[in-house]
């Protein structure tokens, strides 16, 4: 005896399925889904034999056709580069100082520098290079070491207090929690505070323009308006790389900073470290 059921209505077979008195027919699929269902599976096939496909342990089948995506980008850039020869052969030879904004080297080095910066410098500085706390802002013209076109390069080919390149930017401020007792420090921050703001204790800053004296003159100047050429930053203009309220500038005198930047000649190439600084330049920071 057949276990088939068929339904009474249509007399086509069911799958044998039931859900709420309703059963599911047993149509047979369209030809036309069936063979381009098979077609799917001979294309794969095809596929997975000619192109790279199944993942191995180091790497994956290569495919008969040898075709690699990376090769082709490779290609592409090659190209690029070839079309670009000439533009950087002179801007790897010209003078940054002395190349005009109308010309077209100029312009080109924008360009490339955009796309430089934000590949390797928004991270740090902000993708429109305002900087954030602890990172410098590049619009302004608060420039640690010089901002002309030939500084800004020498800071970018070998960056700063970093332990790779012998010849970085370096300045190193003393953690005076370990020199001072902290009513100095506090005396010290409120006389650093007083010489931008005029929301200060005038007799403890009056305390802590003698401990600056004693302490800080050395680096930051008798005026407190720094030694760009050390790296000591101007303490009187209220541009603060780290915060300049009493907060900051408490844990600053007590620990001092510390920050570093990579040395990018070490990583870029002669062209790209010239571009983004012409690029960083062009934002109108700088000299």
């Amino acid at each position: 005896m057949s276990d088939k059921q068929v339904d009474d209505e249509t007399g086509i077979e069911t799958t044998g399925h039931e859900w709420d008195g309703i059963r599911e027919l047993n149509n047979p699929l369209p030809r036309w889904w069936l063979w381009t269902f098979y077609m799917t599976i001979v294309w794969g096939i095809g596929y997975t034999i000619a192109y790279p496909a199944w993942p191995m342990i180091s790497g994956a089948t290569q495919g008969v056709l040898g075709f690699s995506t990376r090769a082709e980008v490779a290609k592409d850039i090659a190209q690029h580069e070839a079309k670009n020869e000439d533009l950087v052969v002179a801007l790897n030879a010209v003078d940054l100082t002395a190349l005009p904004a109308t010309d077209d080297l100029h312009r080109y080095a924008v360009a490339r520098g955009s796309s430089v910066f934000r590949a390797q410098c928004s991270q740090c500085h902000g993708k429109g290079a305002a900087g954030a706390e602890g990172f410098p802002n590049l619009l302004d013209n608060d420039w640690l070491w010089g901002g002309n076109q030939d500084e800004i390069a020498y800071s970018i080919r070998h960056g700063i207090r970093n332990d790779t390149d012998d010849d970085a930017r370096f300045s190193q401020m003393p953690a005076y929690g370990e020199i001072l007792e902290p009513e100095d420090i506090k005396a010290v921050v409120e006389y650093v505070v007083g010489l931008s703001s005029d929301a200060f204790d005038a007799q403890l800053a009056e305390k802590g323009a003698v401990v600056f004296a004693d302490n800080c003159t050395a680096c930051h100047g008798d005026n407190a308006r720094g030694d760009r050429e050390q790296g000591a930053p101007n303490l009187a203009d209220a541009i603060w790389l780290y915060g300049g309220d009493r907060a900051a500038l408490t844990h600053t005198v007590t620990n001092a900073r510390f920050g570093v930047m990579p040395a990018w000649g070490q990583r870029l190439s002669e062209e790209d470290v010239r571009a983004v600084t012409v690029y960083v330049h062009s934002l109108g920071g700088g000299e």
